[in-house]
């Protein structure tokens, strides 16, 4: 295997345009990676000279690393040692992301928000604070965008003191929002002009796996790209798809939350079915559960209606509406009819004109509940919630 590398890594080496070209990034990395992992002092000498150096300085051989005063982070300092990353928007999905990608030893500047927890647990962990999304690109080779959806994108990268103004030529951007595609390509091409690459890399899960670092994600990347992003990802992901090119992670997640908010929609109007009725949310559960109908979603959907615990599944009403939304311009740019998307559509438009914003999404089988006149509002602790 190492002689396989060796062979190609000066070819690859050669194929660069560049300092920051993805390739060059690749071939580095690589390299690091099997420099760490191995002692053999023939094979760090047979590396091509126009890495060995670099290389040599990051990886000292083990004997010289044992005195090392970070010995533990190493390796991921190795890897990580050309890539400066930047973050905006630590949201209940970014926190985790960002905490991942700094605590496995990868330089971090962040821009901060009004909530001041984040962003405190981030400088205590090593990482900088940057005061416009300029001065974060300015720091940065790769910087992730986690925001709400393409609007929040689009004013980030153009907007007055944006990542356009100091991004520079071989960075990229990842947009990690579930966003719309036809947005996601039209960015691509206005950076692309300026020699900065934009990929998309939405996420599947919760807040809980974005602080534990076991995401899914689907890149929409070229493929020397994908290659030199992964390392980065894979600090926050426990499941990474290469779904295509930029645009495919984006219209990949719309149809994965067209999925889940369809079974959402269904189990609600089922569980208020059941209810008029007589059959009780309990034993509603009690047949579906551990039963081929049974599934992640479905059990931390139904912690809402049986436990009153709304913290359960962390995913706002209003941006499934926003994400159905672009699910149905996606659905008329191919023109394809989509009956059950629109119907989906339309459950959560129901509750979120009916509010409050911050309600999760296993709350709509409360507001499916209201309009059909039974109560579905869960007790915790003997006390009636509210939503």
């Amino acid at each position: 295997m190492f002689d396989q590398i060796l062979n190609d890594m000066p070819a690859g080496l050669a194929a660069a345009a560049g300092e920051h070209d993805p390739l060059r990034h690749f071939a580095l990395h690589k390299a690091r990676e099997l420099c760490v992992l191995s002692d053999n002092k023939v094979f760090r000498n047979r590396l091509p000279t126009a890495i060995r150096g670099n290389l040599l300085d990051k990886c000292p051989p083990r004997g010289r690393a044992q005195h090392h005063e970070r010995q533990g982070r190493d390796d991921m300092s190795t890897t990580a040692a050309r890539e400066n990353i930047g973050f905006i928007g630590l949201g209940l999905m970014g926190h985790g992301i960002a905490k991942n990608i700094v605590d496995k030893g990868y330089p971090l500047t962040f821009l901060g928000r009004k909530n001041r927890k984040p962003a405190e647990d981030l400088l205590g962990r090593g990482a900088r604070e940057a005061a416009t999304s300029k001065e974060v690109a300015a720091a940065s080779d790769i910087v992730f965008v986690c925001v709400t959806g393409s609007r929040e994108v689009e004013a980030i990268i153009r907007g007055p003191g944006g990542l356009k103004e100091g991004l520079r030529k071989g960075s990229v951007v990842i947009d990690c929002s579930t966003s719309d595609p036809v947005s996601t390509v039209a960015l691509a091409a206005e950076l692309k002009a300026l020699g900065i690459d934009y990929v998309d890399a939405p996420l599947s899960r919760t807040p809980k796996e974005a602080w534990e670092g076991t995401l899914d994600a689907m890149v929409g990347a070229p493929d020397a790209v994908f290659a030199r992003l992964k390392p980065v990802i894979e600090t926050w992901a426990g499941r990474i798809v290469h779904i295509g090119d930029t645009g495919d992670g984006h219209r990949m997640k719309l149809l994965n939350n067209f999925v889940s908010l369809g079974y959402a929609a269904i189990y609600s109007e089922a569980l208020a079915l059941a209810q008029k009725v007589g059959i009780s949310p309990s034993r509603f559960d009690s047949v579906i559960r551990n039963g081929r109908m049974d599934c992640g979603f479905y059990q931390t959907f139904m912690r809402w209606t049986l436990e009153g615990d709304r913290d359960a599944h962390k995913f706002t009403i209003a941006n499934a509406f926003k994400d159905l939304t672009y699910l149905e311009s996606m659905a008329g740019a191919a023109g394809i009819a989509n009956p059950l998307g629109n119907a989906t559509k339309n459950s959560f438009a129901t509750a979120h004109a009916a509010g409050p914003a911050e309600q999760y999404v296993p709350m709509l089988a409360t507001h499916i509940g209201k309009l059909n006149g039974v109560d579905l509002t869960p007790s915790k602790d003997g006390v009636k919630q509210k939503i």
